[in-house]
């Protein structure tokens, strides 16, 4: 049976927000069942390694070393024209930027994101799937840069 981890909490917030400018509990923006471009998160236009990293939501271990996939959406503003990378990871036991946790997998390292949504998948290798101890500790990483 398919399992899904979704955002659950804000972690870590470095001049990140909703389309709107909020603040507070923007995991909710991302966390939808089906993708939704109408709400999404957010960097200032020109980031400087501007950091958000969001708890998953619990899953159990599925006994398996296939069928991990991380999913997400991401386009820049046009309004800002310009060149701005991501980087994605999937770590476990994050805690701050201090104490990040464990590195299961960087999933996406995205260099001039296209002003319009396009989909990023990432399926886990057998070793990283396995590396996972704790499916109840995961988190999401996002990095956000103007080169």
């Amino acid at each position: 049976m398919a399992q899904f981890g979704r955002p659950s909490v804000d972690t870590l917030r470095d001049n990140w927000e909703t389309e709107v400018g909020g603040t507070t509990n923007i995991w909710a923006q991302i966390d939808e069942v089906s993708f939704d471009d109408g709400d999404y998160i957010r960097t200032v236009l020109t980031p400087t390694s501007d950091v958000y990293v969001t708890k998953l939501t619990s899953v159990e271990d599925p006994l398996s070393s296939t069928g991990h996939i991380v999913r997400f959406r991401a386009a820049k503003s046009a309004a800002g024209g310009d060149q701005i990378d991501l980087t994605v990871q999937l770590r476990q036991g994050y805690v701050n930027e201090g104490s990040p946790g464990t590195l299961i997998a960087t999933v996406a390292t995205l260099t001039n994101i296209s002003e319009t949504f396009s989909t990023s998948t990432y399926t886990l290798s057998g070793a990283e799937a396995d590396s996972i101890t704790n499916y109840a500790d995961l988190y999401l990483r996002f990095v956000g840069n103007k080169p």
